[in-house]
């Protein structure tokens, strides 16, 4: 789980070092949006920007190929490093409903209802 959490740049989608679609990947704006600050920083602040993003550029690793299985699962990433308390809830709640619908399952499966049981043979 540390890995999918960790800060990583993304070489696949860079134009100088991979920072701005490092950060972007991490945090789950689009990197367009990600670039344009970072030069609005960097027309602020001048050379502490260009410091700063050279440092991260320096210290942060390359993201590992295969990090993510599908989108489905960088979003979930992605939201559980903005938010993990949100993030658990939403796996709690995804959990609970499909609890529901096996115990509802179960009970259509059970019940002595003919014309299902038959259908359900004819299934297998």
């Amino acid at each position: 789980m540390a890995l999918k959490t960790k800060f990583y740049l993304d070489g696949a989608n860079k134009r100088v070092c991979g920072v701005c679609a490092g950060i972007a990947d991490y945090t789950g704006v689009d990197v367009t949006w990600v670039r344009i600050a970072a030069v609005l920083l960097l027309i602020t602040t001048h050379a502490a920007a260009l410091t700063a993003y050279f440092v991260v550029a320096w210290k942060a690793q390359d993201r590992p190929d295969g990090l993510y299985d599908t989108p489905a699962d960088a979003k979930f990433w992605q939201g559980v490093r903005a938010n993990p308390k949100r993030s658990t809830a939403e796996v709690r709640s995804t959990f609970r409903d499909l609890d529901r619908r096996l115990a509802d399952l179960e009970v259509l499966y059970t019940s002595r209802d003919t014309q299902l049981a038959a259908e359900i043979d004819r299934l297998r």
